[in-house]
């Protein structure tokens, strides 16, 4: 009948059952119990003297952990079977170590290992140079920390893979937290548990001890870890020291026109635009490894845009005004000053993306200016960054707007600290054991120190770059961005292309550098380099280093997967490779050009002087 009441089990489909609504809350007050948790431990940290020189957040590496216990317990005798054959591996594990031991005293060689050896399990971590002391492959009780710890973390690290994750970002946010959790509590940070600290102490007589409360304190007066000696280079002392003149500066760069060193050079001038966050001198480190001096070497013209260090003053400087005062107004003087109707742009890092920006912007207005392009280490599709996406989502940019509108710029330390956590163990941990547990002076390594000489960011100019690139991915959708009132497409770009990418890359992904070439209209050679996104890309011939893969096909791969199947390996650096391209398409001979012009006469020396601000 119409007006009769609806079944039992009718009302039940529409009504959700009591079963359900006890899982929804009991998972409700889980996540309030470890949200405040997780917010308690990231207090107790901030109050910490360390957390000023250890940029490590363990609120989210105890929420990290919590996923993993959490999922542990839903499947009790998975975990106890887990944890049996743990247990199973790091006791026969031990009782090798101790069984090996106990035959050295003995003067009985070594058995060899079989290679399934329980440890072998761990084989990856164990190659790390955190372990290299040699206690801790003869010295039993270390050798047993150090696999119960390998072990450890190499479960942890299973189980957090293991749980169900619709959302990619969330995987990898607590994959990486975890990770950070992992080399935290590494046995080598700890005095008690790290041999190499405890053999130094002794021989030192504790002075190692008191050098490393020294130094520990210095940097706490500093609020920074030193990752390299600061007195030992400075720009245009023994860095930076190529030499060259000032030919033009505006608020945002000075151009550097370096000195030609052959009597002729090609007449297609080089233009870098090297990244705003950091100094350009990565290129031009010293002479041994200056990426700027090799090329005058093989008889190129070569200008360098120098980024000026923003302060509060400049945070309404809009991002289109870092192209229209930087590579645009730079590509003028150039021009002006070569008599050359064309530069060859290099664009390195997010110098690359403003780059092809302004290729995008020149080509809707029909402005030929710029000829071959070159991108290194560059991003134009934002939709696969790395590790670099933990730290880039909307709440973490509204976050660092709010920091921004509070400064008027993003301080270089907040920039360098997130990539430094991408490589914690090389550039926090080994610093931490180098300065404070051995207590040694940091090294003296141009690369380090210029890794800590960083820039700050304009806040208007830094919000757009985020939210257009890795928040929104805008520059991959066509007429999605406007620049000077005119919409960009990148399928515009129609000049040849050289791209760059690097094999370990942990800031750039090499897929993703690869995906400029589907992005343009021109044809790009695509070569990847061995190592990461500096030692890849800082590797001068003459060192006779690393490798290189290119793909001769002449059919455009469609994916990268399907360039590196064909792509061929050639052993040493890809900027002889790149200089191969690059020379055909600059043109004839000529005598190399003065420094500056009647109209752009030289204002100081090379390296200038925006880059010595900090």
């Amino acid at each position: 009948m119409k007006g009769d009441p609806p079944s039992a089990s009718a009302a039940a489909e529409r009504e959700p059952s009591a079963v359900a609504i006890g899982d929804a809350q009991t998972e409700t007050i889980e996540t309030l119990l470890v949200d405040r948790l997780a917010e308690a431990v990231q207090s107790l940290w901030s109050i910490n003297p360390l957390h000023r020189l250890l940029p490590i957040n363990w609120g989210e590496a105890v929420r990290a952990l919590s996923a993993v216990s959490m999922k542990a317990a839903e499947d009790p005798l998975e975990t106890m079977a887990g944890a049996a054959q743990l247990g199973f591996e790091f006791w026969a594990g031990a009782a090798q170590s101790w069984a090996a031991a106990t035959a050295r005293w003995w003067g009985i060689p070594d058995a060899p290992q079989s290679p399934d050896a329980p440890q072998r399990r761990a084989a990856e971590l164990q190659s790390d140079k955190r372990f290299e002391a040699p206690e801790w492959a003869l010295n039993p009780l270390y050798e047993t920390l150090k696999q119960a710890y390998l072990l450890a973390a190499q479960d942890l690290q299973r189980r957090a893979a293991a749980i169900e994750e619709p959302d990619p970002a969330a995987r990898r946010k607590r994959a990486f937290h975890l990770r950070q959790l992992i080399d935290a509590l590494s046995p080598t940070n700890v005095l008690a548990t790290n041999p190499a600290a405890c053999r130094r102490a002794i021989e030192t007589g504790g002075a190692s001890l008191a050098d490393g409360f020294r130094n520990l304190f210095a940097d706490l007066g500093n609020e920074r870890l030193s990752m390299t000696d600061d007195e030992a280079f400075a720009p245009g002392r023994n860095l930076a020291t190529t030499p060259g003149k000032i030919v033009y500066r505006n608020r945002l760069i000075e151009l550097i026109q370096y000195a030609p060193r052959t009597p002729r050079t090609f007449a297609v001038p080089l233009l870098f635009v090297p990244p705003w966050i950091n100094k350009f001198y990565i290129l031009d480190l010293q002479p041994r490894n200056s990426f700027v001096r090799y090329l005058l070497d093989e008889g190129f013209a070569v200008f360098m845009i120098s980024w000026k260090n923003p302060d509060a003053a400049m945070e309404d400087i809009a991002f289109a005004e870092y192209m229209s005062e930087g590579p645009l107004a730079a590509s003028e003087a150039v021009r002006q000053i070569t008599g050359a109707p064309r530069v060859h742009p290099i664009g390195y890092c997010i110098g690359g993306t403003l780059l092809a920006m302004t290729l995008a912007y020149l080509a809707a207005k029909n402005d030929a200016r710029f000829g071959p392009a070159t991108f290194i280490v560059s991003l134009q599709d934002f939709s696969e960054v790395g590790d670099t996406a933990v730290f880039i989502d909307e709440p973490q940019i509204a976050f660092m707007e709010q920091r921004m509108l509070e400064r008027g710029y993003l301080d270089s330390r907040a920039m360098a600290d997130m990539f430094n956590l991408l490589r914690a163990n090389d550039l926090i941990w080994s610093t931490f054991v180098n300065n404070y547990l051995l207590g040694n002076k940091p090294p003296a390594f141009d690369l380090l120190y210029w890794n800590s000489d960083g820039t700050r960011m304009a806040r208007a100019a830094h919000s757009f770059y985020l939210r257009n690139t890795y928040l929104e991915n805008n520059l991959v959708k066509p007429g999605k961005i406007s620049l000077m009132g005119q919409t960009i497409d990148l399928r515009e770009i129609k000049q040849d292309i050289y791209a760059v990418g690097t094999e370990k890359d942990h800031i750039v992904p090499w897929r993703a550098a690869w995906r400029l070439s589907r992005l343009v209209t021109g044809r790009t050679r695509f070569a990847l380099a061995s190592s990461g996104h500096i030692a890849g890309i800082i590797n001068p011939p003459s060192l006779g280093k690393g490798a290189f893969w290119v793909n001769e096909s002449a059919d455009a791969p469609a994916t990268p997967e399907e360039w590196r199947a064909g792509a061929q390996k050639h052993d040493g650096s890809w900027w002889a490779d790149w200089v191969k391209w690059l020379a055909p398409r600059c043109g004839d001979e000529v005598a190399a050009y003065a420094l500056g012009s009647t109209a752009y006469p030289p204002l100081g020396d090379a390296p200038g002087t925006y880059v010595l601000e900090r």
